[in-house]
């Protein structure tokens, strides 16, 4: 995983909950490419289909409350966000989205200081981001290393296949 992502920013608010993220409607989807494309169609239709492949998501608090659907993380992966960053995320959808391999990242304040098209520059080692149009720099919180290993490998189950893999090779070498 890049330390440095920079892309262009859709702004969402408060409270955006799991159903406004990927709408139950479409959960009998399996195409990655139609999934991503219903992407935050419960807050404005049309954000998917405008979304800047690599850009990053920006909210309010609590982002991804409601209920623990994967699928929302899933969305936002497929429809090409590279992160999120908000005041706040519920605990779930964090979790979910670690473990799923989407970048979250809090980011205090953040939805008062950006508007939709501004291009970010989040440094993940700083624990900083940039708003490039005005050069102005936000504390975010830095992630665990744990955490960070996990999104690094792509996700829980790649980092699993990976460790798993190793461990057959060391057994079959016997080390």
């Amino acid at each position: 995983m890049n330390k440095k992502l920079t892309g262009k920013i859709i702004v969402v608010g408060d409270n955006i909950d799991t159903d406004q993220i990927y709408p139950g409607r479409f959960l009998a989807i399996t195409d990655p490419a139609e999934i991503g494309s219903h992407c935050l169609c419960g807050v404005r239709e049309d954000i998917a289909a405008s979304f800047p492949k690599g850009g990053m998501v920006v909210a309010g608090r609590n982002f991804g409350c409601g209920s623990s659907r994967e699928h929302a993380p899933i969305a936002l992966l497929n429809m090409g966000a590279s992160a999120v960053l908000a005041d706040s995320f519920a605990r779930i959808f964090f979790r979910n989205a670690v473990n799923l391999g989407l970048l979250p990242v809090v980011c205090k304040g953040i939805h008062d200081h950006v508007r939709d098209g501004q291009t970010l520059t989040l440094d993940l080692e700083t624990g900083t981001v940039t708003i490039l149009e005005t050069g102005e720099t936000l504390a975010c919180e830095k992630l665990g290393d744990q955490a960070m290993k996990i999104l690094e490998a792509g996700g829980i189950k790649p980092l699993m296949r990976a460790r798993f893999h190793r461990d057959a090779s060391s057994t079959e070498s016997g080390t």
